[in-house]
């Protein structure tokens, strides 16, 4: 395992400066975000233009990408043409995983199937995994419900996000059923009734968690993805807990 950060946690400023500031920090590795509301690069902007899209995502300050996060707004025909864009630029900057959010809950259970099929299908042809993100309010909510969606989907990863597990909840759900399909990993410290708290304030159990994924063998990133807040010393928390993590690895 190893620690990692998203573009989020600067997503008040340019992507180039972003990846300055988390080398900066002495991150090494780095998720990119392409949401198409809030992201620093549109899924619709990368399928527009791809080699445009791939130079930006080269230019990342000695930072490797490990991951993308696609979130994609269209519908139908063009919403999967704009996802297999963001593959290719995975496959073009050596990215193996992408991490998309599941339909939104009352989504029937068989239509949600077929379309995690049809991204794992178009992924695989340019060798990357799909991790789908465990989402309070989401079909992925549920540890159980994600694990049974990843073994109809075949191929298909869990971007496992303990937050969603903890806020809301009077008793955080056990991500368990989920560990064994985990691809990537995202924190930030979280409590039941705020989603983002200072390190240290909340419930997330990170030497549990690391433990148990450790169980499964997963070796792969724990992306710090905490979203920058008034009054709040981003480069503090990021520091404060990149070396948590490290010292837990």
């Amino acid at each position: 395992m190893f620690v990692a950060a998203t573009t989020r946690c600067f997503a008040n400023l340019p992507l180039e400066a972003a990846f300055e500031r988390l080398n900066d920090l002495e991150f090494g590795y780095v998720e990119i975000m392409l949401h198409e509301s809030d992201g620093h690069l549109k899924p619709s902007e990368v399928a527009a233009d791809l080699d445009r899209a791939i130079a930006l995502c080269r230019k990342t300050y000695r930072l490797t990408p490990i991951a993308y996060s696609v979130d994609i707004e269209a519908q139908g025909d063009e919403y999967y043409r704009q996802f297999a864009a963001c593959c290719k630029l995975a496959k073009a900057t050596r990215v193996v995983t992408v991490v998309v959010r599941a339909s939104e809950l009352g989504t029937p259970f068989n239509e949600e199937v077929e379309r995690l099929q049809n991204l794992v299908a178009i992924a695989t042809m340019e060798e990357v995994v799909v991790a789908l993100l465990t989402e309070r309010g989401r079909m992925s909510e549920l540890p159980e419900t994600a694990a049974v969606l990843c073994h109809h989907a075949k191929g298909l990863g869990i971007c496992l996000d303990p937050s969603h597990l903890i806020y809301g909840r009077e008793t955080p759900l056990n991500p368990e059923p989920a560990l064994k399909y985990v691809r990537h990993v995202r924190l930030r410290d979280t409590r039941k009734d705020k989603f983002q708290v200072l390190v240290g304030q909340g419930k997330v159990e990170y030497g549990k968690l690391l433990a148990n994924l450790g169980r499964y063998e997963y070796n792969r990133a724990l992306a710090i993805d905490i979203a920058p807040e008034p009054g709040v010393d981003q480069s503090s928390e990021l520091r404060k807990l990149r070396l948590l993590l490290e010292t837990l690895l």
